[in-house]
């Protein structure tokens, strides 16, 4: 019996979801809701409310996907949409709150010290984040956005952005550092 890979043909199926096929709809979101769960789940602490947000993502990406050019990967345009998503969530379900004051961002650059750490405990530091810094930290180090780029998407000055990654950096090397402690007295 010869397997034949359901997503080999990925354009076909883009072309035959934009003309409305549920089946190519439903094969798409199969094949990358659990990237996209991931990226949803960096901003969003609770799964539950992180999948709500993938689902409506989804519903933008479907309802938006004439707007796809192929000019970049289609998980990419994908990722971009629920990181927005997401984003749009934590505004209007929690009060974020950037902090304005600017820190010299000259100051030595500290870089995170190696450590035995899980994922999922390196998951739960970030999520123990104050939303502002967490939303910042997971653009920059996740993402991969710049700065600029992070401060016109949450409608913050580049000052801030830096300075609420320079903090969100120090609090979890801070955290690294106890939780390594911890460990060694054991």
């Amino acid at each position: 019996m010869k397997i034949i890979s359901l997503y080999d043909n990925q354009k076909g199926m883009l072309k035959k979801a934009l003309k409305g096929d549920r089946n190519a709809q439903r094969m798409l979101y199969e094949k990358f809701s659990p990237k996209m769960l991931s990226v949803c789940r960096q901003y969003i602490k609770d799964r539950h409310f992180a999948e709500d947000v993938m689902i409506s993502g989804f519903v933008k990406v479907f309802k938006g996907l004439h707007t796809f050019r192929n000019e970049g990967s289609f998980e990419g345009w994908v990722r971009r949409i629920m990181i927005r998503e997401a984003i749009s969530y934590l505004r209007k379900n929690q009060f974020v709150v950037f902090d304005s004051e600017q820190i010299d961002l000259v100051a030595e650059e500290t870089v995170f010290q190696e450590s035995s750490l899980q994922a999922s405990e390196v998951q739960t530091l970030i999520d123990s984040l104050p939303v502002g810094y967490k939303m910042v930290f997971v653009l920059y180090v996740v993402e991969g956005y710049k700065h600029r780029e992070i401060a016109t998407m949450l409608d913050i000055s580049e000052s801030t952005s830096k300075s609420q990654f320079f903090k969100a950096r120090n609090y979890l090397q801070q955290r690294i550092s106890n939780l390594a402690l911890a460990k060694e007295s054991q």
